[in-house]
């Protein structure tokens, strides 16, 4: 098949897979929208207390509930694939936004994208996991450039370019530059050879360390391949001067202004933040805080 017409073929397989997720649940959302308050400005981060300071150890949560729970097993009859993609997402939340871009291993192309599967391992290297969905055989755009060049920029969402990330999960054949429908910037790195997203007030170099390829477990599909994490190191770091602090330690989450990912075609910002203490258990006892009937042997069911 000539090289046009496969990416067609691709870009259709995109179009129909994100139509069948059924991600928007509103039937025009334009209308939804405009029914909503206002993007609030004025909220910036800042700290509050918890939602109980008085809290006492052993007294477990501060809103109990009577309602009960139903167990679902996500390869029951008649239950599919995608009803547990959309329950999980809705349920582990909320999740960090890997703003990936990427490069060919010939610098032909380049590829920019979001992906909601992504968390930090590990410090010491910096170890990320990025999932992407299908086998290594049907590797989209951003998997595809990863495996040839084992090189790639996690990129940290803010609030100012949420649209323009968004846009860069469109439908676009392989070879199409995100770059340009997004209007981001491409800045150089130093240490990999694709570019990192300017705008972005955290970013990390990153250098593929291996993948793992994951195949269905639902009767109906045995040996599909249905997914695949690659475990990125992170070999250079990209904060912006007034985000960082004097010993480069700790970034300011008013200037990172962070976006989190929820269910369907949720977000969230992230503007309140409170701090609890962790706790050393020879301290706690001496203040009285921890008496030794909170101090049990462990069983099964406690």
């Amino acid at each position: 098949m000539p090289s046009g017409e496969a990416d067609g073929a691709e870009s259709q397989l995109k179009h129909d897979a994100e139509s069948s997720v059924k991600r928007n649940p509103h039937g025009d959302f334009s209308k939804v929208q405009a029914s909503r308050p206002e993007w609030d400005t004025s909220r910036s981060f800042s700290f509050s207390q918890t939602s109980n300071p008085d809290w006492k150890y052993g007294s477990g949560t501060n809103n109990p509930s009577t309602a009960s729970h139903i167990s679902i097993d996500p390869y029951g009859e008649g239950r599919l694939p995608v009803q547990n993609y959309k329950l999980l997402i809705s349920g582990v939340i909320p999740r960090p936004i890997g703003f990936l871009s990427t490069r060919s291993k010939d610098g032909t192309s380049t590829n920019l994208s979001p992906f909601s599967y992504t968390q930090m391992f590990n410090h010491d290297p910096p170890i990320f996991c990025v999932g992407f969905s299908g086998g290594l055989d049907n590797a989209k755009d951003t998997l595809r450039n990863l495996l040839e060049s084992r090189e790639c920029v996690i990129n940290i969402v803010s609030e100012d370019f949420v649209e323009a990330m968004n846009a860069c999960a469109i439908d676009t054949p392989y070879g199409i530059s995100e770059w340009a429908v997004s209007g981001l910037t491409p800045a150089e790195c130093e240490v990999v050879r694709c570019s990192r997203v300017k705008e972005s007030v955290f970013a990390v170099e990153g250098k593929l360390v291996s993948t793992q390829e994951f195949e269905s477990r639902n009767p109906k599909t045995p040996g599909k391949k249905t997914g695949v994490i690659a475990m990125i190191e992170g070999v250079r770091f990209w904060a912006r001067e007034d985000a960082i602090n004097e010993d480069r330690t700790l970034l300011d989450p008013a200037v990172l202004k962070p976006v989190a990912r929820l269910g369907g075609i949720s977000y969230a910002r992230v503007v309140d933040g409170f701090e609890i203490p962790r706790s050393i258990l020879k301290d706690e006892k001496e203040k009285g805080n921890i008496g030794e009937g909170l101090l049990k042997n462990k069983v099964d069911g406690q």
